[in-house]
């Protein structure tokens, strides 16, 4: 020893690449030092420049939900690690704003939309949050005694207006895919949801009607059962994108002094799943699959599902997939009729890094959507990335995570429902 001042060397704090280069708090983990992205430049998307996690556990996701609700800690959990049935929701300050899904077009939720909104307003003194084309629907615009009401509401028009930090928790009235319409209007924070099941299936809308008063009054009062579906971050690649196409997504283009093509970037975040199809075409589908920058697998069929493990029970579980718990940090790879015997559904970590292209050898085009919706094509160059995303949808339950998963399960896809075998009578017993 020279008697000299100790150098102490401290390791950069852990970054993940969905949280965009956010420090995770409490980890010190060696970073990967990579270029800086950048949106002006036409390499800032090139692959091998991604920021990328190292775990493959995923990011650990954002635990504040919106404005006012965060996750009650649990002051038992072992190493940090807390147990999901012990997932409960608080509020920093009392909840002041809600925002109400009514599925569109649907005459049998007029009474149950109005009379949710009359509580809420009337009774609880909330701030209401409706869709302005929810409020254009004749049978409510034309209800004089509704009219005090809905002066009352705050309306938005989706793509148009930015509800962040505005809507304390979200109720949905309908099925399933009110769920996935409220997921898709929050790109990142999303409030906490209540499901009603006033839909056909009603897989994730654990809630019944009968006894909404009490059930919103004790999510307002909090330390309500919450599971955290996790969603998926997707970027795709457009890369020769011409100006003159219009779209209604929020985009980042990419000039490269070319008039006539640019390249496009746009981002989802997607709660059930990502289809890449063969679209109109005759022909087989023909991408490649690469997980981490290394090509795994050519998926030739009619397609392939990247699912969340709340979409294993959606798309993918028509497709031959199993069903996952979404409290399970996974990601599920399902071919949609594989051209091939032994090509089977398969689930990788939540932490690696997925991106799907057409193979050279492609006769024709890909088409994707995202929960079922902005579909769109996919050319030669174009790339689709997935990664998981930080911000899960915490969804409100009716009991707890497990009990819920199963009751579904059982209810809605009727799962390992049997006539049961007879009672095998012994030759003792005949007599």
């Amino acid at each position: 020893m020279d008697g000299g001042p100790e150098v102490r060397k401290e390791a950069a704090p852990y970054c993940c690449a969905t949280c965009e280069g956010g420090e995770v708090p409490g980890l010190s983990v060696a970073r990967r030092y990579t270029k800086s992205r950048s949106l002006s430049t036409s390499s800032a998307c090139s692959y091998s420049e991604y920021r990328r996690t190292q775990s493959l556990h995923g990011p650990s996701p954002v635990t504040t939900f919106g404005p006012k609700a965060c996750m009650l800690q649990n002051p038992h959990a072992v190493m940090h690690i807390q147990d999901p049935a012990s997932q409960k929701l608080t509020w920093n300050k009392q909840p002041k704003s809600v925002l109400v899904i009514k599925k569109i077009r649907d005459a049998s939720l007029l009474q149950p939309f109005k009379e949710l909104c009359f509580f809420l307003t009337e009774v609880k003194n909330m701030i209401v949050y409706v869709e302005k084309k929810v409020l254009d629907d004749p049978a409510i615009s034309g209800d004089e005694n509704f009219g005090a009401i809905t002066k009352k509401f705050c309306t938005f028009r989706e793509d148009f207006d930015d509800l962040s930090n505005r809507v304390d928790f979200i109720i949905c009235l309908g099925g399933d895919g009110t769920l996935l319409y409220a997921s898709s209007l929050f790109q990142e924070s999303v409030p906490p949801v209540m499901a009603f099941h006033l839909g056909s299936l009603g897989f994730l809308t654990p809630f019944k009607f009968d006894t909404y008063q009490s059930q919103v009054t004790q999510i307002i009062e909090g330390n309500a059962a919450i599971v955290l579906r996790s969603r998926l971050k997707v970027q795709v690649l457009k890369e020769n994108w011409e100006k003159k196409d219009t779209v209604d997504e929020k985009s980042i283009i990419l000039s490269n002094g070319d008039m006539e093509s640019s390249r496009k970037v746009m981002q989802y975040q997607v709660l059930n799943e990502v289809v890449v199809d063969r679209g109109p075409s005759s022909y087989l589908s023909n991408v490649d699959l690469y997980l981490d920058g290394h090509l795994i697998t050519t998926v030739q069929g009619d397609g392939v599902i990247v699912s969340t493990p709340t979409g294993s029970t959606a798309y993918a579980v028509a497709a031959g997939a199993s069903m996952i718990h979404p409290n399970v940090p996974a990601i599920m790879i399902t071919p949609i009729c594989p051209h091939s015997l032994s090509f089977r559904p398969i689930v990788v970590p939540a932490g690696v890094e997925l991106k799907i292209m057409l193979s050279r050898e492609a006769r024709n085009t890909a088409w994707v959507s995202f929960d079922g919706r902005r579909r769109q094509e996919i050319c030669h160059g174009d790339s689709i990335t997935i990664t998981t995303s930080c911000f899960p949808v915490p969804s409100i339950c009716f009991r707890d995570p497990v009990n819920d998963w199963f009751e579904s399960l059982a209810e809605c896809l009727h799962w390992n429902v049997r006539k049961k075998q007879n009672y095998l009578i012994s030759e003792d017993e005949e007599f």
